[in-house]
């Protein structure tokens, strides 16, 4: 009897310790590294996940004991198998000349057998059934913006601020021969805007090359300065910036055959956008979206793609603010005169089938949410698939869309924020999501809307750290429109006490910091200052994206006021919570954020007792044309909007704790906009704080971002926590 009584005391105490041992477990705390550089903290994921061309087969990379193998699945039926090491393929590509393989580089399939790889400055093909390699072409050592064919056969790559083309059995060409350095072929034109991503557009079979060529002798040489060799070094870049001369720019055909460039004519004025560059599907065409300085006026128009000639305006678009086009034309298979076309023209982006004389046949999607994506189309053409924010602004998901009828059908179930890719065969797509519930879930999804396989259910590596709650709530702005927030509480989180709070933010077009994917959106370090004791808060104010076209357009010729309306409409909505410090509260933002946070620091001094500003826009005269005129129009057009944003006429506002922090090598947000800032605080006799990261470009990469972070936590525990009576 005592036998069996001490039997359970001990199968008692051994409880106990389980028990104490898993509480201890989620109890640690995320270091620095943790959260800026720690890999092993975000959710499992299949690396290089694809389709295999002309299949419904998926491939993906998957560690298997000391080495990396590839995996390869069907769609239908199969559980994935191994049929490629990195030991065989090194192996194989070293018997064709490479050097040893350290990992998988990006993989391409040309077709059931066939792999693409291109590495080591060539471009391999390996057969799987013989294991064999071979070099299909090379190009030079110093080549950047490579670009493959759709043949996979041929490589454009720039090389300074020169185009060539590499093919087969033939030594590289030279599409152009400029001399003057300031001319600049095959590169991304107009700072990268207008959804622009690169430089060189391959016709369907590859025997046409269209490129952007970027004359920018007109813009002044802008100096970014070098200080690592001594003396320093001054780089000279071209920089237009808002009411200056812009770069002109022209689109050349090169035709692999002739070896001859034909330039679109594509008339005047020199300073137009000439975006989302599309070949028509039998290549006798190129369609470009030409948008006027003013960026209120857009035409799709239609080129020779041999004579350069101008054929016709298709259609045009206006807005009494701007147009933002950024999509190509999607040609429907085995339908060359019909394409779907995206447009904001009823105040959000949706789908419309158009011919090819321009004469709308059909809306195909309507209501007041966005298309955001385009997957393509079904083999037979009857079919396009594409993401949007029909469910909620917060969550992506997947939809079908009949071309005859308009017809639409969800494909993912799931909330969350979806991810996808489609098949060749248009008959399945690979659906990669997360939510607040979920850290990953990859899945095959039929296009008829059924569950096939799930690939990856991801464990939550987090699960050993202690971690706030991450609720998402809707506030109202002055007009009545819905804001999103998103608020993290410490851990341990007790209503009874009082908390700091950060606020991060953004603001500005282009970003959505707020959705329903793994922890919300936030990173790692706001869940480390949640650790530290402080309550951490975002807000997606109006201005930033996939909210339509009237909220993003809601700061036009007024950047940064709306905007801090909004978010002081969060902070009246924190004031009123019993556990908020409303004596120590703190902002951080990076590039508009920087912007913002200076704003709100100058522009509402009473109201943030420190700031940490990234990078920030000071006075939107220094910044770039394409951006700054399509939100401010030119500083002659908006001087009165130009002289409330610039942040000089609010230095003498500054009462709060300012830490301002920017590269100097930004090539983004140039290093005057803070030294300008620096320098009129001097001149008002204003103190604030300042560093830099010597050699760092528009945000602080790599290892340097732990001391960054590390930075930004300590001047908000030195001005919240530290020395302010806090009982935390």
């Amino acid at each position: 009897m005592m036998l069996y009584h001490s039997m359970k005391r001990l199968a008692f105490l051994a409880l106990l310790l389980v028990i104490a041992l898993q509480v201890q477990a989620q109890q640690k705390m995320l270091t620095m590294e943790d959260a800026v550089i720690n890999p092993e903290l975000q959710p499992e994921n299949l690396r290089q996940l694809s389709w295999i061309a002309g299949t419904g087969d998926y491939t993906y990379l998957q560690p298997n004991g000391n080495e990396t193998v590839l995996m390869r699945g069907s769609a239908a039926s199969s559980k994935p198998q191994q049929i490629l090491t990195l030991g065989q393929l090194s192996k194989a590509l070293e018997a064709a000349g490479a050097q040893p393989l350290n990992s998988f580089p990006q993989l391409q399939w040309k077709s059931g057998n066939d792999l693409i790889l291109n590495t080591q400055n060539k471009v391999y093909s390996y057969d799987l059934k013989t294991g064999k390699a071979a070099v299909v072409t090379s190009y030079a050592a110093d080549a950047a913006n490579v670009e493959l064919d759709p043949t996979l056969q041929r490589v454009a790559y720039t090389k300074g601020n020169n185009l060539y083309v590499s093919a087969t059995g033939a030594p590289d060409v030279a599409v152009t021969d400029e001399a003057d350095d300031a001319i600049v072929n095959g590169q991304a034109a107009h700072r990268s805007e207008f959804g622009i991503s690169k430089g060189t557009f391959w016709s369907p079979t590859g025997n046409n090359l269209a490129f952007y060529r970027m004359d920018q002798t007109m813009v002044t040489d802008y100096p970014l300065v070098d200080v690592a060799p001594l003396p320093a070094q001054v780089n000279n870049i071209k920089y237009p910036m808002a009411g200056g001369k812009s770069h002109h720019v022209t689109v050349g055909v090169y035709n692999l055959n002739s070896k001859k460039t034909t330039f679109l004519k594509t008339g005047e004025p020199a300073e137009q956008y000439l975006t989302n560059i599309t070949w028509s599907p039998d290549e006798k065409h190129l369609y470009v979206a030409v948008v006027n300085r003013d960026q209120n006026h857009m035409k799709l128009n239609q080129y020779d793609a041999a004579t350069g000639s101008f054929v016709k305006t298709l259609f045009e678009e206006k807005n009494e603010k701007y147009v933002e086009p950024e999509h190509g034309l999607y040609f429907v298979p085995n339908n060359p005169g019909q394409f779907v076309w995206v447009s904001e023209r009823t105040g959000y982006d949706h789908l419309y089938l158009f011919n090819t004389d321009g004469k709308l046949i059909r809306p195909l999607t309507k209501g007041d949410w966005m298309v955001t994506d385009i997957l393509g189309f079904s083999k037979d053409g009857k079919q396009l698939f594409y993401s949007s924010t029909a469910e909620s602004p917060l969550e992506r998901h997947f939809y079908s869309v009949n071309l005859k009828n308009a017809k639409t059908k969800r494909l993912t179930q799931d909330k969350g924020m979806h991810n996808a890719s489609l098949s060749p065969d248009g008959k399945y797509i690979l659906d990669n999501y997360s939510n607040q519930a979920t850290p990953r879930k990859i899945q095959v999804v039929g296009t008829d809307g059924k569950l096939k396989q799930t690939l990856l259910t991801a464990k939550n590596p987090l699960t050993d750290y202690a971690l706030g709650e991450t609720t998402i709530t809707t506030l109202k702005a002055d007009d009545g429109t819905d804001l999103y927030t998103r608020m993290i509480t410490p851990p341990n989180f007790d209503k009874n006490k009082k908390y700091p709070v950060v606020v991060y933010v953004y603001g500005g077009p282009h970003l959505q910091l707020i959705t329903n994917n793994w922890l919300g959106g936030a990173n790692l370090w706001m869940h480390l200052m949640a650790q530290k004791g402080y309550i951490v808060y975002t807000m997606d104010s109006r201005g930033s994206s996939a909210r339509g076209l009237a909220f993003e357009q809601a700061p036009f010729r007024q950047m940064g006021t709306v905007e801090m309306a909004d978010q002081l409409r969060g902070v009246e909505y924190l004031k009123s919570l019993p556990y908020v410090d409303a004596n120590r509260m703190g902002m951080h933002g990076w590039s508009y954020g920087g912007f913002m946070t200076t704003t709100l620091l100058l522009r509402s001094p009473d109201t943030f007792k420190v700031g940490v500003a990234g990078g920030p826009v000071i006075d939107w005269k220094y910044y770039e044309i394409m951006y700054t005129e399509r939100y401010m129009d030119s500083p002659e057009q908006n001087k009165a909007g130009y002289e409330q944003a610039n942040l000089l006429n609010h230095v003498k506002n500054l009462k709060g704790k300012l830490l301002m922090i920017h590269g100097t090598a930004d090539d983004v947000v140039v290093w005057q906009h803070s030294l300008s800032f620096l320098k009129k605080a001097v001149d008002e006799g204003i103190l604030l704080d300042y560093f830099v990261y010597p050699g760092h470009a528009h945000n602080v990469r790599g290892k340097d971002r732990v001391h960054l972070m590390r930075k930004i936590t300590q001047y908000l525990d030195d001005n919240l926590l530290r020395d302010s009576g806090s009982t935390l």
